[in-house]
């Protein structure tokens, strides 16, 4: 069994994204649907600019799949760019075709643009914007998805919705995870309060009349997961700090919490520990015997399910804050790259919001995370392998 990587290349306005999925087991009965389901998800989102009308992000399976079933060798998947037929010139790949006149070279604050030409010694912006682009996103989404459906059998579920957009937060107190994701999904703003619904709408219009941009913070919950996932062995092991990493990879994401999060730096022990309990009748398990009841529990969940870089088997909470997009409709000040003069930033085509897009990615690379961890523990060439490890290790923390 090899680790569970992927690699994504291609560039926004390219021809199309690739994606290389190494150490997917075989065996694993995948749905198509689900997976061009997923990233119609991420298309979505009131706030998103005219480039969403314009996709329609669909997987072709270019190897590693036969009759709907993973094979165990290296998955490849294509997603093509529609907008490509407007771009074969500027981004062509042959010398021919090079036009000095379309340069780009006017940086935008916030953005890869200016560090970007340094490290790689451009002149030319779009040979930095096109790949730093959160169209790149579109190729995690569907790596999560393939892992969502690795999961799913074992009973681990992976959901994510807004918390708050620039300042307007959402009440959900007594609601369930579950209703929260349920009410969200109908939510062009992925929220499950309608009324601060209303607010984030007629923020988002406020900005887009003013040529600027929103931020938001979106929150992502497993649940169903196992204790033990992750390590507290090594630093590069434990759970909490890959979800970190996973987080702050996503384009325009500056903060992470997990449980409590900041919090925590406020409160006294006695007020943030969740204290541990153990009650025999919470060993029977009913429904299915992928729920895993030990018959310790914990009265509260502010460490967010994971303890020492490991999980806990409460449900994992994380959140990430998206800062506002860097391209502003009315940009801010910048430097001409050539003459050195003050001038206005590059206007590229762009979102006010994408913050609800952001959640959905947020799942993803979440849920990879968790299915790298899940193979760890349970390792094996197979999906039915796979299940024999798991099925092992369950029967043996129920008798701890």
């Amino acid at each position: 069994m090899s680790e569970l990587d992927y690699r994504t290349a291609g560039e926004s306005h390219g021809k199309a994204l690739t994606v290389l999925i190494e150490g997917m087991p075989a065996g694993l009965q995948l749905d198509l649907d689900l997976i061009n389901a997923e990233m119609r998800r991420r298309q979505g989102g009131y706030g998103r600019g005219g480039r969403m009308r314009i996709e329609k992000d669909e997987v072709q399976i270019r190897s590693g799949i036969r009759w709907g079933e993973t094979l165990g060798s290296p998955v490849a998947l294509g997603i093509e760019n529609r907008d490509w037929k407007n771009w074969t010139k500027k981004m062509s790949p042959f010398p021919e075709d090079r036009d000095e006149t379309i340069a780009v070279t006017k940086p935008r604050p916030g953005h890869a643009d200016l560090s970007g030409i340094f490290k790689y010694d451009h002149t030319d912006i779009r040979n930095i914007l096109e790949r730093a682009s959160a169209r790149e996103t579109v190729a995690r989404t569907a790596v999560g998805s393939f892992c969502k459906q690795l999961l799913d059998p074992f009973g681990i579920k992976v959901t994510g919705f807004i918390r708050s957009l620039g300042g307007v937060e959402a009440k959900t107190d007594g609601l369930t995870y579950e209703e929260i994701f349920e009410r969200a999904e109908k939510s062009p703003v992925r929220v499950a309060d309608r009324e601060a619904e209303e607010k984030m709408i007629a923020l988002i219009d406020e900005c887009k009349k003013k040529g600027d941009t929103l931020g938001g913070v979106f929150e992502v919950v497993a649940t169903g997961l196992p204790p033990g996932l992750g390590s507290h062995a090594q630093w590069d092991r434990k759970l909490d700090g890959r979800l970190a990493r996973a987080l702050m990879s996503i384009q325009a994401i500056k903060g992470v919490e997990i449980g409590m999060g900041f919090e925590v730096a406020r409160r006294m022990g006695s007020e943030v520990h969740d204290e541990i309990f153990f009650d025999p009748q919470r060993m029977v398990s009913e429904g299915t015997p992928r729920i895993v009841p030990t018959g310790f529990y914990r009265g509260r969940n502010n460490s967010g399910g994971t303890e020492g870089g490991m999980s806990n088997g409460a449900p994992l909470i994380v959140r990430a804050a998206m800062k506002p997009l860097s391209t502003l409709m009315s940009p801010l000040q910048s430097v001409d790259l050539r003459s050195k003069q003050p001038a206005d930033a590059t206007v590229e085509r762009s979102d006010v919001c994408s913050a609800p897009a952001a959640a959905v990615v947020g799942e993803a690379v979440v849920s990879f995370e968790l299915a790298v961890v899940f193979l760890e523990k349970f390792g094996g060439d197979s999906l039915r392998e796979i299940t024999r490890n798991c099925q092992g290790y369950l029967t043996q923390i129920k008798n701890i």
